[in-house]
């Protein structure tokens, strides 16, 4: 089978578009590693760029600044940013929101984990994820709690959720999501404005989150994990070029 040919993508494209729309939980596995690597870069050039599509249209009327990439900056010199910013927090975010859709104990409890951990940060002590500062390992710890004590009941009811998984799927893959890219509004500074045009100003990630929620389910974590440390680099290494 040749994987090079328009045939192939508008197929790749239509299963995409209709997993979104007729949802199933379940791995199909199928298809030879080639075709599975050829459909997932096929969706990441899609998907970056339906993202500076939208990011220049947005750009002509309204361009709010990216406080988290600039906080990075300052704080990082060039080659840990991009380590950083290009592949530890997108390796994260794929734990927080992807890993799980895929229902186990142990994904369930790693996102959990994640959760706890962000949620800590952001809404208790007010800091970065990526900030190393007196409540950090405060917030380690207690995101391993949670993680630990998550995995022990979950595996004494792993029938129910396993079940709820399958029977509420379609929801956990639209919310996961949806999260996903309105979380990605804090990136900005928190005024009116911004959180009007939240569900626009997120727009790119809500079809990256939907994208990479697809490949996850579809080929495995491995390939939303990595097209989210792709996205990142390459965005971050231009911004440090251009600098």
């Amino acid at each position: 089978m040749t994987y090079l040919n328009l045939d192939f993508f508008y197929k790749s494209f239509v299963d995409f578009l209709r997993f979104v729309v007729h949802l199933r939980s379940t791995v199909t596995g199928s298809e030879p590693v080639r075709s599975r690597v050829t459909a997932a870069i096929f969706l990441f050039l899609i998907k970056f760029g339906f993202s500076i599509l939208i990011a220049s249209v947005i750009g002509l009327l309204y361009e709010p600044k990216n406080l988290t990439d600039q906080s990075m900056s300052d704080r990082f010199s060039p080659l840990v940013y991009l380590m950083v910013g290009g592949v530890l927090l997108p390796f994260f975010e794929e734990i927080l929101f992807r890993l799980s859709l895929v229902f186990k104990p142990l994904y369930l409890s790693l996102s959990l984990a994640c959760g706890c951990y962000y949620l800590l940060t952001k809404l208790v002590f007010g800091s970065k994820l990526s900030l190393v500062d007196e409540t950090f390992y405060i917030r380690v710890g207690a995101g391993l709690a949670v993680g630990l004590i998550s995995f022990l009941i979950i595996r004494k009811n792993v029938v129910f959720l396993s079940d709820f998984w399958k029977d509420n799927f379609k929801w956990i893959y639209y919310t996961s999501s949806v999260i996903f890219a309105w979380l990605h509004v804090l990136n900005f500074e928190t005024n009116l404005i911004n959180l009007l045009l939240m569900p626009i100003l997120t727009l790119p990630q809500l079809f990256s989150g939907l994208i990479a929620g697809y490949l996850r389910v579809k080929f495995g974590f491995v390939y939303p994990l990595v097209l989210h440390i792709c996205t990142n680099s390459l965005l971050i290494g231009l911004s440090i070029l251009v600098e």
